[in-house]
């Protein structure tokens, strides 16, 4: 590949095995919003995000929650489109329609499943909520998409503020979990920080590990195009080791890189993309200390 086209490498990943994420993305999306409706609204559960302030907003002001995740997805998605692009906005546009779609679409099922699904322990209720939540957000991500709303406003804050997008997510649901603790009570607070922790635990655990990023040996006869789509595109820093072959005795390097957990399926099929007999290693990341990273690493200051 003598000349690193980003546009092309973006299209190619975006529509390889379309079909099949996109089924896996369907089911995770109808799960999550199953759990919204059967666990999350009837029991006011703000766990953050829009689904968080869609209950707030029913409390206050009796607004419907499923429209209200109309509005807010075709306002963040034009939103989106004006502050982060069309690339950045095709990640988050399947989600962010599927979903508010699949909230009124499962809400009838959910009505008639709570005749069915009771526990004797709100304990439980909060359990499985956030196990499904968890279980549901893990196999959305694992796909490369994601269901926008509150995933747009951390893209802009990280874009604009140099928040980094861990900081992002947790300053944002923090607001909103805060909000919802004082309209519903400091014990509703609780049990949504339980539903969040075991919720992100599982999709730690669904993705590739349970670390929050990344640590990639590259080995790739395209070493210039994979470094120059690491730092145009992905705005992060590279390391090149000098390598040499064990068998073959052929000098070559080693690309070394760190990258955020949700950023995994992307840049490993961009690699792929532009070389599709690369090598590479992946491992958990614990920690970074010192380097060039990109500025929305969750370890990032």
């Amino acid at each position: 590949m003598d000349f690193l086209d980003l546009k092309k490498i973006k299209d190619i990943v975006y529509w390889k095995n379309f079909l099949s994420r996109f089924l896996v993305l369907l089911f995770g999306v109808t799960l999550l919003a199953l759990n919204y409706n059967l666990f999350l609204v009837p029991n006011s559960l703000v766990i953050g995000g829009t689904s968080g302030l869609a209950i707030i907003f029913q409390k206050l002001w009796g607004l419907n929650p499923q429209i209200f995740l109309y509005i807010a997805s075709g306002i963040l998605m034009i939103i989106s489109f004006i502050f982060l692009g069309r690339e950045e906005t095709m990640k988050t546009i399947l989600g962010s329609i599927l979903y508010p779609f699949m909230v009124s679409f499962t809400l009838p099922l959910a009505e008639y499943l709570k005749n069915y699904v009771t526990f004797d322990s709100f304990l439980v209720v909060v359990l499985v909520a956030g196990l499904l939540s968890g279980f549901a957000n893990g196999i959305i991500y694992k796909t490369g998409f994601t269901t926008g709303g509150s995933d747009i406003l951390m893209k802009i804050i990280n874009k604009y503020a140099r928040i980094p997008e861990g900081k992002s997510v947790l300053y944002t649901n923090i607001v909103i979990i805060l909000a919802g603790g004082f309209i519903f009570g400091i014990n509703k607070m609780i049990y949504a920080i339980i539903i969040l922790y075991i919720s992100s635990s599982l999709v730690d655990r669904i993705l590739i590990g349970i670390s929050n990023s990344k640590l990639f040996f590259i080995y790739t006869k395209e070493t210039e195009n994979v470094k120059k789509f690491i730092i145009e595109d992905l705005k992060s820093g590279v390391t090149m080791l000098d390598t040499k072959g064990g068998f073959r005795k052929e000098k070559g390097y080693l690309l070394m890189c760190v990258v955020p957990t949700p950023d995994y399926y992307y840049f490993k099929e961009s690699v792929l993309a532009i070389d599709p007999h690369a090598f590479f290693v992946i491992n958990d990341c614990y920690e970074v200390h010192g380097g060039v990273k990109r500025s929305n690493l969750p370890f990032n200051s």
